[in-house]
């Protein structure tokens, strides 16, 4: 298992939800967060690992010792959302690009448990930009859709070198 960079199509295609749950999704789940702490990550989500499937994974430490602020989200909806802050945002399939993204700070959301069991918590702030940010994946959307005018201004030439990048790998194959 291994991080897709941008522009990989799997990072716009969206996902389809899981029906089940079991024990291969649950591996599944596992070696994603071992994946996100290896990159020093505080979130991954099943497209970015080339899975077009509703799953994500965080642990808003990013310390593998605090395995109870792990959270793994199957079919994950935000079911309310209020209030909206500005924050800086990275994401592990854009290495060394970050930028400011709007988010609400304050959001509820509804999900199936790693036991297969539909959930539903109150998120707020670092959490609440950490899932949102995820969720997005789920749906096809890339934080760079999200930034600022300035910021996306900014970054255009480190996005062109991603997409060229991306271009001399695959026309190599």
């Amino acid at each position: 298992m291994q991080i897709v960079l941008y522009p990989d199509p799997v990072l716009r295609r969206g996902t389809t939800l899981i029906d089940d749950p079991g024990p291969a999704w649950a591996e599944t789940a596992r070696q994603m967060l071992d994946l996100m702490y290896a990159t020093n990550g505080v979130g991954l989500a099943a497209p970015q690992v080339g899975i077009a499937s509703s799953l994500l994974v965080l642990n808003p430490s990013g310390d593998r010792a605090k395995s109870e602020d792990e959270l793994i989200l199957f079919n994950p909806v935000l079911k309310s959302r209020k209030g909206k802050a500005w924050g800086q945002e990275g994401c592990l399939s854009f290495p060394e690009l970050y930028g400011d993204v709007q988010r609400a700070t304050k959001i509820v959301v509804e999900a199936v448990g790693i036991d297969g069991e539909t959930i539903e918590f109150r998120a707020e702030d670092f959490l609440a930009r950490v899932i949102q940010h995820e969720m997005d994946h789920l749906k096809g959307v890339v934080f760079i859709d999200r930034f600022s005018p300035a910021d996306k201004i900014r970054v255009k030439s480190k996005i062109e070198e991603f997409e060229q990048r991306y271009q001399q790998l695959h026309a190599a194959r």
